[in-house]
């Protein structure tokens, strides 16, 4: 694994951290190692951090690795990010669109999920929902996992078999008065994060791409990078489905920390990977550019969270997979980084700020000190 990892890496200095490991750290960044080796951000499991082309810092807090084992182990542990899983749904998409697959992000969904093609004559709103809908968390049918109440609550989601028919099944959503329409919202989108809607994005990828999404994912988007063993979670089977399982793109896709680290930088380089264009570099544009409005100061792309963060008198953009537990991938170009940091926090409190103080509080101002 250690000869496979630095082919597929090819980093001037990795040979020498991948031997030495925590103890090879640019120094500005003892300060935020030691934080979380005390524990002062609960269960954070791992940091790797490139510059460029170049890894200078790589770090593991797992108690133990999942083998039982110690040491170098914990770099094979297959983590799973939860939500940052969406961002890898987006790039599947654009490359689906690149081979032909897919007509554009305009193309109706429904138009690759022939079992549900009786909704959309049903209902035209439906029949008219976008890829582009979806994926900027935007589409108009009732949806927010992030109110408890609402009917497309992914919670909802998993107690049913048909995940894509629950989605469908959706009423249209409403805007009362007290609540802001697409029409009159930034980028003319009214954002509610939705997972069933992604989960629909990999259903109709699955349909679309003529072979197993699982296979065409490494085919086209992990073995170009190197990457090997990812860890799909699927849909539950359907009776009235036919074919291989579909990937739950929704979510809980297992990857290394090395391995979220090429994907980031994979976006930070244009969709370049070694020379190589492996994603269109349109679409990874289009990726990180606000496309919808989460809040002031969080703007959403293509499945990737547009994001600020105040250092000193210094004002840092980054573009992020992010995912439950405060896992993310952290984009910033105009630092020429790419910072992962993946956490099992999944029942603490307010994780995603544990997170983001982390980054905000100890890694960018190590990173940024002279």
């Amino acid at each position: 694994m250690r000869k496979q990892a630095l082919t597929a890496l090819s980093l001037p200095l990795f040979s020498l951290l991948f031997s030495l490991g925590a103890s090879a750290q640019t120094p500005t960044l003892q300060t935020a190692d030691a934080a979380v080796r005390a524990g002062q951000f609960q269960a954070i499991t791992s940091i790797v951090i490139a510059r460029k082309d170049q890894l200078i810092f790589e770090a593991y807090y797992d108690k133990e690795a999942k083998d039982g084992k110690d040491g170098q182990d914990r770099r094979e542990i297959r983590r799973n990010t939860r939500s940052a899983t969406k961002s890898v749904a987006g790039m599947l998409l654009g490359l689906a669109i690149a081979d032909g697959h897919v007509a554009s992000v305009k193309d109706p969904v429904l138009a690759h999920l022939p079992r549900q093609a009786e909704q959309g004559r049903r209902e035209a709103r439906k029949a008219a929902i976008s890829f582009e809908d979806l994926i900027t968390m935007s589409g108009p049918l009732e949806c927010n996992d992030w109110n408890e109440w609402s009917r497309g609550n992914e919670e909802r989601m998993y107690l049913v078999e048909d995940w894509v028919g629950f989605f469908w099944e959706l009423p249209m959503r409403g805007f009362p008065a007290w609540a802001t329409p697409p029409k009159d919202s930034p980028h003319g989108r009214a954002f509610s994060y939705c997972t069933a809607g992604v989960t629909t994005v990999g259903a109709a990828l699955a349909g679309a791409v003529r072979e197993p999404l699982a296979q065409y994912a490494q085919r086209r988007l992990f073995e170009p990078l190197g990457i090997t063993g990812a860890e799909w979670q699927f849909l539950p089977a359907v009776p009235q489905q036919s074919g291989p399982p579909i990937p739950q793109t929704g979510g809980g896709l297992g990857l290394r920390s090395l391995d979220l680290l090429k994907l980031g930088q994979l976006y930070r380089d244009g969709g370049r990977w070694q020379g190589k264009q492996v994603m269109p570099a349109a679409w990874v544009a289009a990726s990180l550019r606000p496309q919808a409005r989460m809040e002031d100061g969080t703007d959403y792309g293509y499945l990737f969270w547009g994001q600020q963060f105040q250092v000193g008198e210094r004002r840092i953009s980054t573009w992020a997979m992010n995912g439950a537990g405060g896992n993310t991938v952290q984009i910033i170009p105009e630092l020429d980084l790419v910072i992962v940091i993946t956490s099992s926090n999944f029942q603490v409190r307010n994780a995603p700020k544990l997170t983001m103080d982390l980054l905000a509080k100890q890694l960018l101002p190590a990173l940024l000190a002279p």
